[in-house]
């Protein structure tokens, strides 16, 4: 496979142009590579209806889970970017084999390297999707639509060059479309009611209510997908919601850190990392039923994610008239609302006195969101699933901290409690119990 390398004596280039030749350099590299070995075919029903399989079949009837860790490694853009589903993680645990930088004593060097530029893109992410919100406070749903139109233009750019190139067929391309949808519509809520909860919501708030993704990954997948999880992992997510809980409840030394918050709106962050997290779990029985449609070959991680991307921007554009009225915008201005939004976006005509920021705000936002995309994607291609959500836990206390100073459009930043501290603590202690690698003792029925 090809990787995109790090070299520790290569001079980094300054010039913004210069950056983006280099990033897309990277990104070309990655679409481009060979697809892995097909596992063999799968065996019996994918959901376990009748008898049980031993742990050896269902590995082997299923899809590679380095492939399946791909297809889940997409940032939502409210700091939910645990990488990959369960069978992800799986993947880390069992071994699965990395690929080093350099093919001699290099690899470890250049895993490092990754994971520190994903940790930094990570937590610049972060900042920059409440950044990009200052400017677009009063317009979440335009900057939504505008971040979700540019994903699809990249996607169906890149499915287009891997179909040219052999990697997609056309068995791929005909799989079932009704699955992509409901993972359209799921990201669609998701990305459009989070970035209307995070713009009314203090900075570190955020990283650390988008946690409960992780909770509700867990509870959906043992309801969809029929999961057993074993008992670190079980209690990590107690520990994640305890955190939570204490965080936001405790919150800053002038007293909680959603005072001033309207409960409603960081229910409604919770709620859009329940979308995500179906979304996710949609997105793995995807894969499974394709090995099974495929006869052993996996779906393209680009189709998967292309036709996704394809329906949620369709979604964001029709529920528009729904999710206007989380912000009291009747339908009749809705039209009104998305001149006013893309003339603040441009920062061009009319009363922008409320988009200082724009358009270099939200434009640095979409270019780092896809930048980040792909350092995780090379990230679990050089190392494995593992290594990549610890350095999403990596990044959630930074951010935190970063999101609490005085920042360019925020200048009065967040004093924070010992209590918030404590909470936010505990709920990296979650993250890191949950993602403890699993002793190899001989067959296992949990994930």
């Amino acid at each position: 496979m090809a990787v995109a390398v790090v070299h520790g004596s290569e001079q980094k280039p300054t010039d913004p142009r210069e950056i983006f030749k280099h990033t897309n350099a990277m990104f070309i590299s990655l679409l481009l590579s060979s697809p892995l070995p097909s596992p063999p075919p799968p065996l019996g029903p994918l959901l376990g209806c009748g008898a049980r399989r031993s742990a050896a079949s269902l590995q082997a009837s299923l899809p590679s889970p380095r492939h399946v860790s791909l297809a889940a490694a997409r940032w939502d853009g409210g700091g939910r970017w645990l990488v990959g589903t369960p069978r992800a993680r799986v993947a880390a645990r069992a071994g699965v084999s990395r690929e080093g930088s350099d093919g001699d004593g290099g690899g470890g060097t250049g895993i490092a390297a990754a994971a520190a530029a994903t940790v930094v893109l990570a937590v610049m992410n972060r900042v920059l999707y409440k950044l990009a919100l200052v400017p677009m406070r009063n317009y979440p749903f335009f900057l939504a639509q505008v971040t979700t139109f540019g994903y699809v233009i990249v996607y169906f750019s890149i499915l287009f060059i891997r179909y040219h190139a052999g990697i997609v067929t056309k068995e791929m391309l005909a799989l079932p479309k009704s699955r992509f949808m409901l993972i359209g519509l799921l990201e669609a809520l998701g990305v459009a009611s989070g970035m209307a909860a995070a713009a009314m919501l203090p900075g570190p708030s955020i990283p650390v209510l988008s946690q409960s993704f992780l909770v509700w990954q867990l509870i959906l997948s043992v309801l969809i997908l029929g999961r057993k999880y074993r008992a670190n992992q079980i209690f990590g997510c107690l520990l994640v919601t305890a955190g939570v809980i204490l965080a936001v409840a405790s919150g800053a030394n002038s007293g909680p850190l959603l005072s001033d918050v309207k409960l409603f709106w960081p229910a409604v962050l919770m709620a859009s990392s329940a979308c995500h997290a179906g979304a996710s779990i949609i997105k793995e029985f995807v894969f499974l039923d394709g090995a099974k449609r495929l006869e052993g070959k996996r779906p393209d991680i680009f189709v998967v994610n292309s036709f996704g991307s394809g329906f949620q921007a369709l979604f964001v554009f029709l529920l528009l008239p729904f999710l206007s009225n989380l912000k009291g915008i009747p339908l009749a201005e809705l039209p009104a609302y998305i001149n006013r939004g893309g003339a603040c976006f441009l920062n061009v005509g009319g009363n922008l006195k409320d988009c200082h920021g724009a358009p270099l705000l939200p434009v640095l936002f979409i270019a780092l969101n896809m930048a980040f995309n792909i350092s995780v994607l090379n990230l679990v291609k050089v190392s494995t699933a593992l290594v990549a959500s610890l350095t999403a836990t990596l990044a959630v206390p930074i951010s935190i901290y970063v999101l609490s100073l005085p920042l360019p459009y925020i200048p009065g930043g967040t004093n924070l409690s010992t209590s918030f501290l404590v909470g936010a603590a505990i709920l990296v202690l979650g993250l890191l119990l949950y993602n403890l690698p699993q002793k190899s003792a001989g067959p296992t029925k949990t994930d």
